[in-house]
C-alpha cells in the first residue's frame, strides 16, 4: 500500500484541480441563473409577491435530489453524479428559456426545480475532494473546492448586462439572455467531470478500503454516529442563522435608506461583502480546521456568529453596523460548515458516507428555507434587532453541544 500512495497523492491533487474548476463554472451558470430567477418569476406571473417562488423552486430541487444523488455516487461514482446534476441543470435553463417566451409560470417553477437539482450536484464537489484526502488535508482540500466558488460566484452575475444584449440581438426572450453563459458553463462543466474525473475518487476510494480491509490487522474505518450527527446539525444550523439573517438583509436596509438612489448600492456592496466572507476565507478555515480540529473551528464559527448577531441586534438602525455583521456572518458560516463538513465525512465509514452527506444537504437547504420564511415573519414583525437576537439561540445550543463533535482517538 505504501508504494501506491504517491500515486493516490497525485490523483488528488488533480483531483481538486478538477473540481475547483468545475466549481468556477458551476458558479457562473448558477450565479447569473439564479440572479435571474426571481426578476423571471415577477415578470411572467405579473405578481411581485410570487417573485419569491423563485428561490423556494431553486430549495426545492436541490433538496429533492441531494440524498439520490448522494447514493449515485455511493454505487456509480461522483463522476456520474456530477454530470447528472449538470444535465439536470440544463434541462431546466432550457425550459426556463422556453417558459420566458411562451409566458408559462409553471413551467418556469419546473425549469428553476431542475436547476436546483442541478445545484445539488455542485454542492457534492466539495465533498467529492475529501474523497481521498488525508485526515491532515481532508478540511484544507474541502476549503479549496469551497473558495473556487468565489470565482463563479462573483463573475455570474456581473454577466447579465452582456448577456441581455447578446440575447436581444439573437432575438432570446427578455432576461434570459445571460443563460447563454449558463449553458456555456454547464456544458463546460459536464465535459470536464467526464473527460477528466477519471479515475472517480470515491470509487477509486472505495476499491483502497476494501483492499485495505482484506489486509491482516484492525480496520482503520470506525463509525462515529454523534459525531456525525452533530456535524449535520452543526453545518445546517449555521446554514439557517447565515440564510435567515442575510435573507432579510436588503430589505432592512431598504428600510433604513432614506435615498433611493443609495439603496442598490449599500446593498449590492453588502451582499458582496457577504460572499467574499463566505468564501474568500475558506482555505484558511480548512487549514485551522486540519491544525486546530474540527470541532474547535465549529466552534470558532458559532464565536464569529455570536459577534455578528449581537452587532446586528445592538445597533440594527445603523447600515455600517449591518454592512460589518453581514461580513462576521460569512465569515461564521465559513468557519463552521468547512470544519462541519470535514467532520462528517471522517466520522462516517466510507461505506455510508455518501448516504449521510446526502442526507446533510438536504437538511441544510430545507431548513435554510423554513427559516428564511419565519425569518420574514421575525422581520415583519419584530425587527431585525429581534431576528438577530432569535438568531443566537440556534448558535448558542451548537456551541453547548459541541462535545458531541469530539471523535475519540482510536
Amino acid at each position: 500500500m505504501s508504494a501506491a500512495a504517491p500515486d493516490v497523492a497525485e490523483l488528488q491533487r488533480r483531483v481538486v484541480r478538477v473540481l475547483s474548476l468545475g466549481q468556477v463554472l458551476g458558479g457562473v451558470a448558477f450565479g447569473a441563473t439564479i440572479s435571474l430567477g426571481a426578476l423571471l418569476a415577477a415578470d411572467i406571473s405579473g405578481e411581485d409577491a410570487l417573485s419569491g417562488f423563485a428561490t423556494a423552486s431553486v430549495t426545492l430541487g436541490a433538496a429533492l435530489c441531494a440524498i439520490p444523488l448522494a447514493r449515485l455516487a455511493g454505487a456509480r461514482g461522483r463522476r456520474v453524479a456530477l454530470t447528472l446534476g449538470n444535465a439536470f441543470a440544463l434541462a431546466g435553463i432550457a425550459l426556463v428559456i422556453t417558459a420566458a417566451g411562451v409566458r408559462l409560470f409553471p413551467l418556469l417553477l419546473v425549469g428553476i426545480v431542475l436547476i436546483g437539482a442541478g445545484n445539488a450536484g455542485n454542492l457534492q464537489s466539495r465533498f467529492a475532494a475529501t474523497d481521498l484526502s488525508t485526515g491532515e488535508r481532508r478540511a484544507r482540500d474541502l476549503a479549496t473546492v469551497v473558495w473556487s466558488t468565489t470565482v463563479g460566484g462573483v463573475a455570474g452575475p456581473l454577466l447579465l448586462t452582456p448577456g441581455e444584449a447578446i440575447g436581444a440581438a439573437i432575438g432570446m426572450p427578455p432576461l434570459t439572455g445571460a443563460y447563454l453563459f449558463s449553458i456555456a458553463a454547464q456544458a463546460a462543466a459536464l465535459v470536464l467531470y467526464l473527460v477528466a474525473l477519471r479515475p472517480d475518487p470515491l470509487l477509486t476510494a472505495q476499491r483502497l478500503a476494501r483492499d485495505a480491509g482484506a489486509e491482516p490487522g484492525p480496520r482503520r474505518e470506525r463509525d462515529h454516529p454523534i459525531a456525525a450527527r452533530y456535524a449535520i446539525a452543526a453545518v445546517a444550523a449555521s446554514h439557517v442563522v447565515m440564510a435567515a439573517v442575510m435573507a432579510m438583509t436588503p430589505l432592512h436596509l431598504q428600510h433604513l435608506s432614506h435615498a433611493a438612489d443609495g439603496v442598490s448600492l449599500l446593498v449590492g456592496l453588502t451582499i458582496s461583502l457577504h460572499v467574499l466572507g463566505m468564501y474568500g476565507l475558506s482555505p484558511v478555515f480548512g487549514r485551522l480546521a486540519d491544525r486546530m480540529g474540527r470541532v474547535a473551528v465549529i466552534v470558532l464559527g458559532q464565536a464569529v456568529f455570536a459577534a455578528a448577531l449581537v452587532t446586528a441586534a445592538i445597533w440594527p438602525e445603523e447600515p455600517a453596523a449591518v454592512v460589518v455583521a453581514l461580513v462576521l456572518l460569512g465569515l461564521g458560516w465559513s468557519a463552521s460548515t468547512v470544519a462541519g463538513a470535514a467532520l462528517l465525512t471522517e466520522a462516517s465509514p466510507l461505506a455510508i458516507r455518501p448516504r449521510r452527506q446526502g442526507v446533510s444537504d438536504t437538511l441544510m437547504t430545507a431548513c435554510a428555507a423554513v427559516g428564511s420564511v419565519l425569518a420574514g415573519v421575525v422581520l415583519g414583525q419584530w425587527g431585525y434587532g429581534v431576528l438577530a437576537l432569535l438568531a443566537l439561540v440556534l448558535v448558542a445550543v451548537t456551541a453547548v453541544l459541541s462535545p458531541w463533535g469530539r471523535i475519540a482517538a482510536d
